[in-house]
């Protein structure tokens, strides 16, 4: 009895519904369109999904709005049912027939603006993107150092349904950065702070520096630069408080930021824990680099480094489908870290697509991928893709997004670039005790879209006039390797060595990583030499003279694990070249070693030794001829004119066959107050030049030269200025010496 009644209540109630819906649905016959006059009724009827002869509820009928919503075409819809008919009421948006920037003198920033915006030409005015749009104007204008800009907006009438859009912009004074401060537990100098941020003060020497001007993105990158500094140097939970922007009377920005450097942690625990499925053997090799870090301040930096060492285990032992990660324990002062390494899911990749190359083809980003269609997914591949199209410099930007493929094993990769241009125009010129120097330079790194390089360069100063062709294809063929050809002119008139010159070559180079850190190089090069004495030169000097064509070969390799390339505070370069005659009308052999040591004793001394080493050899009876015999720079041996020291004939230097010299240096970065925008340095070099093989009754002056001063570089108002005081500690009769010398230079 109970399940009959249930089973009748049942039926009432889905009666009750029905009916319920029969009463609100309507079938529809036909459908009534009013006020459209650009956009069709098919148009309408196909957005809008619309079907007639069927019935239309409350639900259906908002889906029509949602629908013709989404179009953009119309400031106003209404719908409803009268008589069985669908009746659409529209009010179309009008029509922006062009858009029209006035008060910006650069047509450049005119279409950056246009590019930018919501609205644009042809399209529909969408009055809730005005706003926007006027923001976006700002912005841009903001990062220009303009953020005191108006903007206003106008709308001329050109029919009914079109107008032309003007966008009036008062771009007002660009607001530079009077001061920077830092306030809080800082731990470190103002001047130390002001060398890790992007931001500069204004000075009037400054004025090709945008980073002078006040732009809310170089500040976060400020924040972002000096948060890294603090927690590379063992500062874990340093924080960036706060950061203030005070408008002083001139309406430029005082900037000021907080900081608390809060405690400084050194590491006393690292472990590694490595799945069963993988043979832990292999990662015993990590245990030097663990017991380099223990005790030391922590840096996330130094981890990061392990982490490339695991992957460079990964790789070289070909391990597929591998992750790792990082746990940290943090106790009292000090913290404990351990590194998982542990099978990841098998995954392949289905797909590559790349966006965003307007200019670059295709096949120059493929061939920078270490992952390939097919290939197992791994992070550790796409990350290093992703960083060799960085490191190609002709990308703004690079990223990628990795989605499901048709399989659940399968990943599809998308790698978006943003192109960035990619000429160059540079110019720069010095002045020194030994002369003047100018060097211009015309770049191009994606040549024809196809990733490769075309640089020319004109350089003089007192001694030479050289111009040089290069073209490099970076990735000739698809594995890292970079290939190089060079075409150049040297002229030099050197009296106080005996000669002057005319020097044409042409050649051919490669490179490529033959190891971590470990770099090879091959060359070929051909050359014609005109070599002239002067007419005081001595009678063996001016057996000298001649034409000379050569044919040469050239090997090399270069170690590299400094920590960065530009003022580097630890790590080692190391390179040796050689280069064999292949034909020569005087045949030699040249060698040349150079090494450098870099470490940082405190955060007030850093430490570099030098060592250099050059020889070149004649081949059986042929002599060195004198364009190409060694000499050292003044900055391997300070306190000393540049090539003159060394075996004479008659009054000339005429340079050696050897020569070597070993320095060592100590730059003390904080010794002056940071408003003096000076750094000291102290330095101790040895060196000597000899060896004469066409007389062998000239004094090879075989002495070790040495000396010892102060060297001081200065940011001076008209450019960056170098002083080196020195003193010599031993000499020669015939050297010549100098106990001062200044160069001055900039760069436009």
């Amino acid at each position: 009895m109970l399940n009959k009644n249930f089973s009748i209540i049942i039926y009432f109630l889905s009666f009750l519904f029905l009916f319920n819906f029969s009463l609100n649905a309507k079938i529809v016959e036909n459908v009534v369109i009013n006020g459209n006059t650009r956009v069709s009724d098919e148009t309408i009827l196909i957005y809008g999904k619309i079907d007639i002869k069927k019935n239309l509820d409350e639900e259906k009928i908002n889906d029509i709005l949602k629908n013709l919503n989404s179009t953009n075409f119309f400031e106003d819809i209404k719908v409803e049912i009268k008589n069985n008919k669908l009746v659409i009421n529209l009010k179309e948006y009008p029509v922006i027939n062009q858009i029209i920037i006035q008060g910006e003198p650069s047509n450049k920033i005119s279409k950056e603006i246009k590019k930018n915006l919501k609205l644009k030409e042809n399209n529909s005015f969408i009055k809730s993107h005005l706003s926007s749009d006027i923001e976006t104007i700002k912005q841009i204008y903001s990062s220009l150092g303009y953020n005191f800009s108006s903007i206003e907006t106008k709308i001329n009438k050109v029919d009914n349904d079109n107008f032309d859009l003007l966008i009036e912009i008062t771009r007002g004074n660009k607001t530079k950065i009077s001061s920077i401060n830092f306030i809080g537990d800082k731990k470190l100098k103002d001047r130390k702070l002001r060398d890790i941020i992007a931001s500069e003060e204004d000075k009037f020497w400054k004025v090709i520096s945008r980073n002078t001007n006040f732009n809310q993105r170089l500040i976060d990158l400020d924040i972002r630069l000096l948060t890294n500094y603090y927690k590379s140097i063992g500062y874990y939970d340093v924080i960036i408080n706060s950061k203030t922007a005070e408008i002083n009377n001139e309406n430029n920005i005082n900037l000021t930021y907080s900081i608390e450097a809060g405690t400084r942690f050194t590491i006393d625990r690292i472990t590694t824990n490595v799945d069963p499925v993988f043979d832990n053997k292999l990662f015993f090799s990590l245990k030097k680099s663990y017991d380099k870090l223990i005790g030391e301040y922590y840096s996330p930096f130094a981890i990061k480094k392990i982490l490339e060492n695991i992957d460079e285990i990964i790789e070289k032992n070909n391990l597929q489908f591998v992750e790792h990660n990082v746990e940290e324990n943090v106790k009292d002062k000090t913290i404990s870290v351990k590194f998982n390494i542990y099978e990841g899911e098998r995954q392949l990749v289905e797909r590559i697509n790349i966006k965003g190359n307007n200019i670059t083809d295709e096949s120059v980003i493929r061939g920078e991928l270490i992952l390939d269609e097919g290939d197992p997914f791994t992070n550790l591949g796409l990350d290093k893709s992703i960083a060799k199209l960085k490191s190609r410099r002709i990308f703004k930007n690079v990223s990628s997004v990795v989605t499901p493929g048709s399989e659940s094993n399968l990943k599809i990769i998308d790698i978006n670039v943003i192109e960035m241009p990619t000429g160059e125009i540079s110019a720069g010129a010095g002045i020194g005790t030994n002369g003047g120097s100018f060097e211009a330079r015309v770049s191009e790194n994606n040549w024809l879209g196809e990733g490769k390089k075309l640089d020319f360069v004109l350089a003089t100063d007192s001694e030479s006039l050289s111009g040089k062709i290069n073209y490099t294809d970076p990735n000739y063929n698809f594995m890292g390797n970079s290939i190089n050809y060079f075409v150049s002119s040297t002229s030099n008139d050197k009296p106080d060595q005996g000669y002057e010159n005319t020097l044409y070559s042409l050649g051919i180079n490669t490179s490529f990583e033959q190891y971590r850190n470990i770099f090879t190089n091959l060359g070929l090069s051909a050359s014609y030499d005109d070599l002239r004495t002067v007419d005081s030169a001595t009678d063996n000097l001016k057996k000298q003279s001649g034409e000379f064509s050569e044919l040469s070969g050239r090997y090399g390799f270069l170690f590299d694990n400094r920590n960065r390339a530009f003022m580097p505070t630890r790590g080692s370069i190391i390179s040796f070249n050689q280069s064999l005659p292949i034909f020569a009308d005087r045949q030699a052999i040249e060698n040349t070693f150079n090494a450098t040591k870099y470490k940082s004793f405190s955060d007030d001394v850093v430490g570099a030794s030098k060592f250099h080493i050059s020889a070149i050899n004649g081949i059986g009876d042929d002599d060195v001829r004198l364009s190409k015999r060694k000499s050292l720079s003044s900055r391997r041996l300070r306190g000393f004119e540049k090539g003159k020291i060394g075996p004479i004939d008659g009054l000339d230097h005429i340079g050696g066959n050897y020569t070597a010299a070993l320095n060592f240096e100590a730059t003390l970065p904080n010794l002056l107050p940071e408003t003096t925008k000076t750094d000291i340095a102290l330095f101790l070099d040895f060196a000597n030049v000899w060896g004469v093989d066409y007389d062998s009754t000239i004094d090879d002056s075989n002495k070790i030269r040495s000396s010892t001063g102060v060297a001081a570089n200065w940011l001076s108002p008209v450019g960056p200025l170098s002083f080196t005081f020195a003193t010599n500690i031993s000499k020669a009769n015939t050297d010549k010496t100098e106990s001062f010398n200044f160069n001055l230079g900039t760069t436009f």
